[in-house]
């Protein structure tokens, strides 16, 4: 499998390189040069398979000539024997209708962890192939940096810096990445915003004098083989629902548009995906580009939902790149007029060729605590923010009532004890596995919003390539 740059002049990779490299060499994101698809055959004999099984068959066909089928089966098993529940991403009824996918019992209590454990696996096993270090730089808004961390912390030829915006995460999001204590592993709480931290990441991609010392790696789901582990779940989830037989859709709470990708490629892999509901909280980009075409950036508003707090998107470059005729040359102007101007209009092909599987809906502060509300006194389920922009989303949908609606619950709702608290009048506690987070001591570096003094301190205490 080789994969291609959305901007079309970077050189096309395997599996391996997509994933040390993150972002493409000319700015671009790693798309493969074909969908795999299954038969409907081969979609209804992945049912009843343990999670590790159906992921090394759901991911195969991606890591071809990088793995064979028994290392993949030997990672996954890795991966996912070290989350709190056998079923790794268990489906959960809300209503005849509704219905919940629980992607929050992996060590970090995010959904982040289904992707990141197994990256950080690979990212060991190619390293020690090639005997050489990889620099991690990410940003986060929230639950990327702990998954990252967790994932990466102590292994052999990786450093991780990972920055996040300075008061703006949760206190239980950032002691989950302050609070680890390996020599590799580096928090810093940047002045600004989630969108600031993720353009000085992009910037250190393409700074030759960084580039040139440093092999830099992305953990963001600007990296492939993240956005590929997420495809799993989705097969995982609709087969129970009774799919290849049973069209099923998704509610996916959106910030930098990673997770509802990962949907979108499970239905170019033949998974019969009725509707992929982009929700976003009153940051609303994307819900402004699927409905009205118009992707502009405007001001973070902060929110209870912090993840969601983005006005720049990175993977909504990869579906538009996708469904408006693959031209790498058109990306690459369309994206650098949106770079200099922070607006652009979607042609008329992404446009039809989005709406053909997606829909929008936005979710205000009172819409998000009505629905953490419902969840509770109609079904019995404390849910975080973020997954009640998702079922704020999936109510409102006009969908077909026969069609199940599975809303992705993207954290732990302890993660948000006090918005939580707000609505319900329960405070959710912690599992017992991290109960005692609050008593670990806290290490970060601060640093201002300028690019120079992060990148000055990725140079003093990273690893050189080889």
């Amino acid at each position: 499998m080789q994969y291609i740059s959305t901007r079309g002049s970077a050189a096309a990779l395997d599996f391996e390189g997509v994933t040390l490299a993150g972002l493409a060499s000319d700015g671009g994101l790693y798309l493969p040069t074909e969908w795999p698809r299954f038969s409907e055959a081969e979609i209804a004999a992945m049912a009843g398979l343990p999670y590790a099984e159906l992921a090394t068959r759901v991911m195969l066909p991606f890591v071809e000539g990088s793995l064979t089928e028994d290392e993949l089966r030997t990672l996954c098993r890795q991966a996912y024997g070290r989350f709190a529940h056998d079923a790794v991403t268990p489906l959960v009824q809300l209503d005849e209708r509704q219905w919940l996918l629980e992607l929050f019992h992996g060590p970090t209590l995010a959904f982040k962890d289904v992707a990141l454990q197994l990256l950080g696996l690979l990212f060991e096993t190619f390293l020690s192939r090639r005997k050489s270090n990889l620099t991690i730089v990410g940003a986060t808004s929230g639950d990327t940096g702990s998954a990252a961390i967790d994932a990466v912390a102590g292994r052999e030829g990786v450093d991780i810096f990972m920055l996040h915006p300075k008061g703006r995460v949760s206190d239980v999001q950032r002691r989950q990445m302050t609070t680890v204590r390996a020599p590799n592993v580096h928090n810093i709480a940047i002045d600004g915003s989630f969108d600031d931290a993720q353009a000085m990441v992009k910037r250190m991609f393409g700074d030759a004098q960084m580039t040139s010392r440093f092999n830099i790696g992305a953990v963001n789901s600007i990296n492939w083989a993240r956005l590929m582990a997420q495809v799993v779940y989705y097969f995982a989830c609709a087969l129970q629902l009774g799919a290849p037989h049973r069209p099923v859709a998704f509610s996916v709470p959106t910030g930098n548009f990673g997770d509802v990708f990962a949907g979108y490629v499970a239905a170019q892999m033949g998974l019969p995906v009725a509707q992929l509901i982009v929700a976003t909280n009153v940051n609303d980009i994307l819900h402004r580009a699927l409905s009205e075409g118009d992707y502009s950036a405007g001001t973070v508003t902060p929110t209870a939902t912090p993840s969601m707090d983005i006005q720049v998107s990175s993977n909504f470059e990869r579906l538009l790149f996708d469904v408006g005729g693959r031209d790498g040359a058109a990306m690459a102007d369309q994206m650098r007029g949106f770079e200099a101007s922070k607006a652009m209009r979607l042609t008329n092909a992404q446009r039809e060729g989005a709406a053909a599987l997606f829909t929008s809906a936005r979710a205000d502060q009172e819409q998000v605590l009505q629905a953490l509300r419902w969840a509770y006194e109609h079904a019995g389920e404390v849910i975080d923010p973020h997954t009640a922009v998702g079922l704020h989303a999936a109510r409102a949908s006009q969908l077909d009532a026969a069609i199940p609606i599975v809303t992705l619950a993207t954290a732990h709702p302890a993660k948000f004890p006090e918005a939580v608290e707000r609505a319900t009048g329960l405070r959710p506690a912690l599992p017992a596995r991290i109960g005692d987070l609050f008593a670990r001591e806290e290490s970060y570096t601060e640093l201002t919003g300028e690019y120079d003094a992060v990148r000055d301190f990725v140079s003093q205490h990273a690893s050189p390539a080889a």
